[in-house]
């Protein structure tokens, strides 16, 4: 599972990359790849005109200009972590 977060460093950025961290330690998952990114050409890329914070998950943007809550995290990995086993 190849996870990013898009953000330049604010403290909303930082809360985003704790919250993915306890989420993935709360469900074990192994071996996912968790980065922060800040580089503009990227972020602008997923982003389109959202604001940061975003968070991808698999290449795919799933939030955007918000910190979502645990549960949200925990719905979008756990729907993730299903797509893997049946592939």
């Amino acid at each position: 599972m190849d996870i990013k977060i898009l953000g330049t460093g604010c403290c909303n950025c930082l809360r985003l990359e704790v919250l993915v961290l306890e989420v993935l330690d709360e469900l074990r998952v192994r071996g996912a790849t968790v980065e922060k990114v800040a580089d503009e050409r990227t972020m602008s890329y997923f982003l389109v005109g959202d604001s940061p914070p975003g968070l991808v998950i698999n290449g795919e943007l799933v939030s955007a200009g918000r910190v979502p809550s645990k549960s949200e995290i925990s719905r979008w990995i756990t729907k993730v972590m299903g797509e893997i086993e049946h592939e």
